[in-house]
């Protein structure tokens, strides 16, 4: 299994702030950053930029290996028509080698380095597991030395369990939607868990309104003195295996958001008896059953 820290920054809808953004959570304690080769919701260059100014003000003390990139190929079905990053009249392998190609050139730091990707994310299934298969065999060429993991994003358990059994590269990490509509992907989780993949949560605060206001996530934000966004983060890395996409863009909640990790792993190990408690609890808001 892959090791991700609680955060990866999403870059999503930043648009030209991309560059200032990416260099703010870098210099806030992010060393993982989310992006596609989608021109409809990304700036996956201005997310390159972003990288080697950030890398080049640390005056070499730190390198690219101490960052983690993932991006994404986006099928066309994904992309602004008008401003597509590859042909699509040309076949799906052709799609995804100009996709990649791209994503490598944006995060090329210097000539002296070859370009890589910790992870490259198939956005979405293709609209038939022919055509997902066909995709996922493109992007296998590249691994180990282009790319390093494959994952899948907005996907169902059916089709993740198709795709684990027939790929020859098995998928690292599971990015989805963490919301009641699919009941906070309990199977999908509880199968990552089985397969040693790691799940990528969004929309974590967006699409869970009834969760922020949720006793044990207002009392855990009270006993540990942080707010309630932060608390329901906790709670949700505290589920295991999962880490949590964060695209906030305020310098302070990119602060305190590390802060309440750090607090809430304080608590947790200076009291477990509490803590499992709280999972517990967490876990019974989310329907799943405890043991």
């Amino acid at each position: 299994m892959i090791s991700l820290p609680p955060f990866i920054y999403g870059t999503a809808w930043k648009k030209e702030l991309t560059t200032p953004l990416v260099q703010q959570a870098l210099q806030s304690g992010f060393t993982a950053i989310d992006t596609a080769c989608q021109p409809r919701h990304y700036r996956e260059d201005l997310v390159g930029e972003g990288v080697r100014k950030y890398l080049a003000s640390t005056g070499g003390r730190l390198r690219r290996s101490d960052l983690y990139v993932q991006s994404k190929f986006t099928s066309i079905n994904g992309q602004d028509p008008n401003n597509v990053p590859y042909n699509p009249e040309s076949s799906l392998t052709d799609q995804v080698q100009t996709s990649v190609a791209t994503s490598l050139r944006n995060f090329t730091v210097s000539d002296s380095e070859a370009p890589y990707l910790d992870s490259l994310i198939l956005h979405s299934p293709m609209p038939s597991m022919h055509e997902t298969l066909e995709v996922w065999q493109a992007l296998e060429q590249y691994v180990p030395d282009k790319i390093r993991n494959l994952g899948i994003s907005n996907t169902n358990l059916y089709t993740l369990m198709e795709l684990y059994e027939r790929a020859n590269v098995k998928p690292a990490v599971v990015q989805n939607r963490f919301y009641a509509d699919t009941k906070h992907d309990i199977a999908v989780r509880k199968f990552c868990v089985e397969k040693g993949m790691i799940y990528q949560s969004f929309w974590t605060l967006t699409a869970n309104p009834q969760l922020l206001r949720a006793k044990v996530v207002q009392d855990l934000a009270r006993s540990v003195q942080i707010e309630p966004p932060n608390a329901l983060y906790c709670l949700a890395l505290g589920l295991g295996n999962t880490v949590i996409l964060n695209g906030t863009k305020s310098e302070q909640h990119m602060r305190t958001d590390w802060e309440a990790v750090a607090k809430v792993r304080k608590f947790a190990e200076e009291d477990k008896k509490a803590w499992n408690e709280v999972m517990n609890s967490f876990r019974k808001t989310i329907g799943e059953t405890v043991d």
